[in-house]
Parts: C-alpha cells; structure tokens; sequence
C-alpha cells in the first residue's frame, strides 16, 4: 500500500468516527448513572455491572453486527433491508416470506423509533453535565431543555448540508472525544489495576444469582451501553466494511477504558454514582471540566446525527424496493454512496425529539424509555442472520449468530418492564413508520389489481392494429411500468382511447435485483415502433435514469406516468390515497423534467 492509499485508508477510519461511532461513543455519559440508580456501588456489585457490560458490547456489538452481519455484505452495503434482500432469495415458502418481510418491517420501524430517543438522551445528559459547574448547580430545569432544544434544532438544520461534509469535521471532534474518555479512563484504572478482573463473566454469574430480580430489571438499563451498535451495519454503506471494523477496535478498547475507569473511580468515590463520568473528569482535572463538558455537547450531537443519517440511509432502501411511500429526497455526497436528505423525515425526528425533551424533562426518566426499541432490532437482526448462515450452511457462524440472537431477546424482554415507565413512546413512534409500510404495501397491491392491467399479448395486437392505420406523433414517447410481463391500464388509455401514439414508443419497467448496488439496462423491441426497456438496479442504488436513457441513445420528447384518482369508502383506503397524492410520481422521485412529464388520470376503486 502507497503512502497515498494508507493516508486514505486512515481518513476514512476518522470519518467512520463521526459517522457512526457518535451513539455508542457517548453511551458512557449515562449508562453507569442509570444503573446506579438501581443498585449500591458496592464492590462486588460494580464488578458484576461491569462484566456485564463488557459482555454485552462483546456479544451483541462486536459478534452479531461487527463480525457476523458485517460479513454479509457483498458490496459493502448494510441493514434490515439489505438482510431481508439476502434471505429471500432462499425462501421458497410464502408464509416465511411474508413472516421475513413483516420482521423487517418491525426493524425498520423500530430503528426509527429508536432514533427519536437518541438525541434527546444523549443531548440532555450532556447538558446536564453543566449543573457540576460551580455556581451553575441550581441550574433551572427548563434553561436545560431549552439549551437542549436549540442544540437539536442545528443538528437537524444541518442535515441538508449531508453527511459527507459534516463527517469532515465530526471525525477528528470524534477522535479526540474517545481520546478524553480512554484518558481519564486509563488514569483511575491504573490507580487499581485488579479492576479489569471484571472482564470474568463469574462476576456477572454471581451477581445473577445474589440479586436475580434486580439483575433482570438491570437488563434494561445494560443494553444502554451497546446502542449504536446497530449502526456499524446499517451505516456501512456510507464508508464500507474495513473503515468501520478498524474504527471498532479503537472505539471499543476507548469504551472500555471509559467504563472500567468509571467503575474503579467509583470504589473510592462512591456518592459520584448519580454521574460517574462528569464526577471523574471534574476530580481529574478541575479546570478543564468546562472544555470537557462542551466536547461532551459537540460528541452527543454527532452521536444523533449517526442515527439519522442511519435511519435515512435505511428509509432510501425501503423506497427502493417499494415497502415505503416515495419522499422527496436530495442526494447530499458523491463520495460517501447513498448520502441522502429526507426533509419531511428530518422535521418529523426533530418534532418527536422535542416532544420527547419536554415529556420526560430528565435524562435519567428518558433512560427508562431508552433501550426498548434497540433491543427489539438487534433480536430481529439475531433471526434475520441466523437463518441467512442456516441457509449458507455456515454452522460456525449460525451458532454465534444463535447465541447473539438470544442475547439480544433476554435484553428485548427485561426491557418490556420499561413500556409503563416511558418505555412506550418508542412503540408509538414506531408505529407511525410501520402503519405506514403495512398500508402502502397492501394499498399497491390492491390498486394494481383494481386497474386490471393488460396482459402484454393481448396489448400488442390492439397495438398493431391502432398503428398501422393510425398517424403518430413526432418523437420519442416513455411510459413507465410496475411489471414486464403486463401493462397498465393507463397505457392503453393514451393509446387506445385518446390515441396519442408516438413514431416510438418505449415502456420502461425498473425492476429492484437482489444485488445492493450495480445497474443493468437491457432494450428488446416489442413489436414495430415500440419497444421495452427493462432496468435491474441495486435496492441501494442511485439509480440515473436520464444517464441511462442517453447510454442507449433515447431522446424522449413525452414522459408519461400513472397518476391513479382512488376512491374507496374505507377510511384507511382514504388515507392511502392521500399518501399516494402527497408522495412525488415514480418519475418526479427520479427527478425526470417536469415539463416532460405527463400524468394519465385513471380512477381507481379498492
């Protein structure tokens, strides 16, 4: 490797950084004090908490999605989607096929649920950090929540700007934040070196069996110091498998540091327990407890800027392979692949994200409603992955992949305790999305039934026969498709009823491969002066449909689209159409011109 690719290859690391290790990079903040709130800082009690911890980010971080999900990926490419793409494949049975759809689903909507929680937490438990400050400690409650809610607000201002420019400058912030944590870390850890016997997980046996309730209550609040962790997949696609793997080895030897520190600190100073981490740092360096703290506000906004740009990055992948509405979208990068900007997402995030910040007031009761949801897509992550290696027969695999799964669902169950105490707030977020895919998917499929496509034969000899004796028009005419194999009812209405037929007529069908990314076109003609023009692209593809078009020549003067008027009496039918009415066109998504763009009203009834 040249001087050149190393200094490259490192770059990347650093914006894997800022990119996706902002969650799980300030769980520290606040995952100690949650747990204090539940036992004693005993010793043997810290040292049980902290061979939990290490075990859950060993287990459900860096086996299920570092090791296991990350080798899935044939292009570098991640998520729920992406694991439903590579498991349907091998499922011949349509009940299993509609039992894998619904389960990614459910991720899908829980990643969002999950991602609304985030910056609330992780902005307001830095924020306050600033109540250490002397003379600040009687800080009034609502000043936090709103220094909290304008900090949210430039976060979620600056997502039009992309990730790519924003990763720049969130990587090198980044490194020195992990810098600080395994610092200070390393210090009290050196004072009592014997706090790393921690790392057995007897520890965490023995506290099982002393304390089985709490131990299962705990769960809940454990599963605080692996979120995040879901973004080494699902952001991969953003920077690719090695910069993410290199940047895990860091961020989890800087993590551990951090936790083992906060534990050994802990043993002497142990009324610091309601803060561990601003109590460690303001011990260990009074003057410059300040600069820490806004380096703490700077890593929590860059740990929910990792979660949207995760949840963007997984609502693009679900409007490729049609599960979900069409959003307007701008692509923000041409170096990092798939960066998009969804604003209606972004301003719906940052509305819950506010009303989150104003229901719970305190970090430490956002914490009781934090973790529900992560839990809930790791353990569908743990069965979407072992039944992809059941089928690769990769038994090594399968079997971590199984114990990884399990593990995240005896964390998914003791985090249910969390639904009476805020826990359900990430459910009814998450429905929103999931109410969403469930009706837009059965909508699409009872609209192109009540439209009665033509079977494509049957199409072809009205055709000929309307062609031959007709005049045509001048140019070169699209119309777009759903299948190959049938045309729709629009189609023949411009043709046949209004008799608007061009010298050449081309229907363009887009057809979503089980490939990640790559496109291939292929043009076969139909019959005389029209022909098919059949697209197989990536699910993460950004898919030029202009470029493609001028690759084989076509000069479209007419672009025509369906543009169905529904009509139902059932108001979730009602609601669909309201959906399809506000959701820009098949063409307007693939951002064709619009004074190109010709839409065939047809009114459909379902």
């Amino acid at each position: 490797m040249t001087l050149q690719e190393r200094i490259k290859s490192e770059m990347m690391v650093i914006k894997a950084l800022g990119v996706v290790y902002g969650d799980i990079g300030t769980s520290p903040i606040y995952t100690l004090a949650i747990i204090g709130m539940l036992i004693v800082p005993t010793v043997e009690n810290l040292y049980g908490i902290l061979s939990f911890i290490f075990w859950a980010m060993t287990i459900l971080v860096s086996v299920q999605y570092a090791w296991l999900a990350t080798s899935l990926s044939k292009r570098g490419e991640g998520g729920t989607v992406v694991l439903v793409q590579l498991l349907l494949p091998y499922l011949k049975n349509s009940r299993m096929i509609g039992i894998v759809s619904i389960l990614g689903f459910f991720g899908v909507s829980l990643m969002i649920g999950d991602g609304v929680i985030t910056p609330a937490i992780s902005i307001l438990s830095a924020v306050e950090g600033i109540m250490l400050i002397p003379g600040y400690e009687e800080t009034p409650k609502i000043t936090l929540l709103i220094l909290a809610a304008l900090i949210a607000f430039v976060l979620f201002f600056i997502q039009k700007k992309g990730v790519e420019k924003v990763a720049s400058a969130f990587g090198p912030i980044m490194v020195v934040w992990f810098l600080c944590l395994s610092g200070v870390g390393l210090y009290y850890v050196s004072q009592d070196f014997s706090i790393f016997s921690a790392i057995n997980p007897m520890h965490a046996v023995a506290f099982t069996i002393e304390h089985p309730f709490i131990t299962f209550i705990m769960l809940a609040d454990v599963i605080l110091a692996t979120t995040g962790g879901e973004a080494l997949y699902a952001d991969m696609g953003h920077l690719g498998r090695l910069p993410i793997l290199k940047g895990w080895l860091f961020v989890f030897f800087a993590l551990m540091l951090s936790y083992y520190g906060q534990g050994a600190f802990l043993l002497s100073h142990p009324d610091a327990i309601k803060s561990p981490l601003f109590e460690m740092t303001k011990d260990f360096a009074p003057l410059l407890y300040v600069p820490f703290l806004i380096l703490t506000i700077m890593a929590t906004v860059i740990a929910s800027q990792a979660m949207i740009s995760g949840i963007f990055s997984v609502l693009y992948q679900a409007m490729t392979t049609r599960i979900f509405p069409h959003f307007r979208v701008n692509y923000t990068s041409h170096e990092l692949r798939s960066q998009i900007y969804v604003g209606s997402v972004n301003w719906f995030l940052f509305a819950c994200v506010i009303i989150m910040l104003f229901e719970f007031q305190e970090s430490s009761k956002l914490a009781a409603a934090y973790g529900l949801a992560v839990a809930g897509a790791m353990s569908i992550t743990g069965v979407l992955i072992t039944m992809i290696f059941f089928y690769k027969n990769e038994k090594t695999k399968m079997f971590f992949a199984m114990l990884s799964g399990i593990t995240s669902f005896i964390f998914f169950v003791s985090c249910l305790m969390k639904i009476p105490h805020g826990g359900y707030w990430s459910l009814i977020i998450a429905s929103i999305p999931l109410g969403l895919i469930i009706l837009y998917t059965q909508g699409q499929k009872r609209l192109y039934e009540s439209l009665s496509p033509l079977a494509k034969d049957e199409f072809l000899l009205e055709y000929n026969e309307q062609y031959t004796k007709g005049t045509h028009i001048k140019g070169i005419a699209l119309f777009f498709a759903r299948r190959a194999d049938s045309i729709p009812a629009y189609i023949a209405k411009t043709m046949f009823q209004n008799g608007i037929i061009y010298e050449r007529n081309i229907i363009v069908s887009v057809k979503p491969s089980s490939e990640p990314l790559g496109v291939h076109s292929e043009l076969s003609p139909l019959s005389t002066g029209i022909d098919l023009l059949l697209i197989h692209v990536g699910y993460m593809e950004i898919l030029n449909m202009e470029k493609i078009l001028k690759e084989k020549g076509i000069e479209e003067r007419t672009i025509f689209y369906g543009d169905e008027e529904i009509v139902s009496k059932k108001l979730h039918w009602k609601l669909f159409s309201l959906i399809k009415n506000i959701s820009p066109s098949f063409a307007s998504f693939y951002n064709f011109p619009h004074e190109k763009l010709i839409g065939v009203s047809r009114r459909a009834e379902i």
